[in-house]
């Protein structure tokens, strides 16, 4: 296996920095102090949205710099999933490039459910505007009432009625539903509880415009909303869609999961690791430039181990990453369980780490809006039960490890 990014990769990887650096980095400590001043915490009916990110997004469509990470030559870059991770790193390093550029959560995911299981219509009608920036998706598959770490549990139901599909239950960590540009979801529910433990579920198109869709609350994270995307809490009553909105067949829903989680778990914890660089260097400016009892602060308390242990583990991350995104290249992403399953026990936790240790030498600074170290914190340990708990990934591993042994 070779991890030397390709020509493309590195062209790609020059040009995002480039216009990082000129477009992005100079604004947005600014942009999130007005985004803050613009959304006040609690008062939520529609949150608004900088006219600078939209600016920014014309920037970068003119740029070329749109949909990196779909696997499409003629619709994005046509860069393979190893490719395209080393972009993901970049953009990590921002809280508002990922948008920028197109290339944001939860919206890249419905993207490549749309663009490898979605039918002509469903394409035309939900994944060109997406594509074009021009509308947001949410993803509605965690529950508040059962414990989603098994997501067999699911309650909520898509039941078949004639031509319609009727969906009843309640959804929560909908991620992206407060931005006012959001139209659609991705719902999964139970279609048929007598049917095979994963092919009892189903994903349907629905648009929040739909009569039955409530978004009842949004719900802060670490006390915050997260502004203008939001997660929130939503209830389906007697919602009814076309059957043409069923993703795939009905009871399908697990095997599009499985599509959709891979490569979008490579994007996360590159970001992640993108991030764990942004914290670091924080930590390497921060430790240089003050001065405690006649020192720099790398200087004092094993801080100079700390950025060993930091940057050990960093890299170890990476490259734990790249060897994902490889495998799901070679041998699709059902094929690469563990691999996948052990970056993200790991990304997260390495972000958390050095998130922590860089919080702890900015002292009362670190927990402020001055630098973004909270919200990295914030997505850190977010990360770590969003995209499965820790244990349940470890578990993964463990059952693909136990095969091995079997019989030997």
């Amino acid at each position: 296996m070779d991890f030397q990014p390709s020509e493309r990769t590195l062209a790609y990887r020059q040009r995002l920095i480039a216009f990082m650096q000129a477009h992005i980095e100079p604004i947005e400590a600014n942009y999130h102090k007005e985004n803050r001043r613009l959304n006040p915490d609690g008062q939520w009916t529609h949150w608004d949205v900088s006219p600078v990110v939209a600016e920014l997004k014309e920037r970068a469509k003119a740029e070329g710099l749109w949909n990196l990470f779909l696997p499409d030559a003629k619709l994005g870059a046509g860069l393979s999933t190893l490719e395209y991770a080393p972009l993901a790193e970049v953009m990590g390093h921002s809280l508002l490039a990922p948008e920028v550029f197109n290339c944001n959560a939860p919206d890249t995911g419905n993207m490549e459910v749309l663009y490898h299981f979605g039918s002509a219509a469903q394409q035309e009608r939900y994944l060109t505007p997406l594509l074009a920036g021009d509308i947001r998706s949410v993803f509605c598959m965690t529950e508040p009432d059962v414990a989603s770490s098994d997501a067999t549990n699911m309650q909520t139901t898509i039941v078949a009625d004639g031509d319609e599909v009727v969906i009843n239950g309640r959804k929560w960590w909908s991620t992206g539903i407060g931005h006012p540009q959001a139209e659609f979801a991705i719902v999964m529910g139970l279609t048929d509880p007598d049917a095979a433990k994963h092919q009892r579920h189903s994903m349907v198109l629905v648009p929040l415009s739909t009569t039955g869709v409530t978004i009842e609350r949004m719900l802060p994270a670490f006390g915050e909303y997260d502004a203008p995307y939001g997660h929130g809490e939503v209830r389906f009553d007697q919602v009814r869609v076309p059957k043409a909105n069923v993703i795939g067949d009905l009871g399908a829903g697990f095997k599009i999961a499985q599509g959709r989680l891979g490569p979008g778990r490579i994007h996360h914890c590159m970001r992640a690791i993108g991030a764990a660089e942004k914290a670091l260097q924080l930590f390497m400016q921060r430790g240089q430039e003050r001065i405690a009892f006649g020192k720099p602060l790398l200087q004092l308390g094993g801080n100079l181990e700390r950025v060993a242990d930091m940057r050990i583990a960093i890299d170890q991350a990476r490259l734990l990453t790249f060897y994902a995104a490889w495998k799901i290249d070679q041998v699709g992403a059902m094929n690469a369980l563990a691999e996948i399953s052990a970056i993200k026990v790991v990304a997260p936790n390495v972000l958390q780490q050095v998130v922590d240790e860089t919080i702890q030498l900015y002292g009362g600074a670190g927990m402020s809006h001055d630098v973004p170290l909270t919200q990295l914190f914030a997505v850190a340990r977010a990360l770590r039960i969003a995209d499965g708990p820790d244990a349940v990934h470890r578990n993964t591993i463990a059952k693909v490890e136990l095969a091995k042994y079997r019989g030997a």
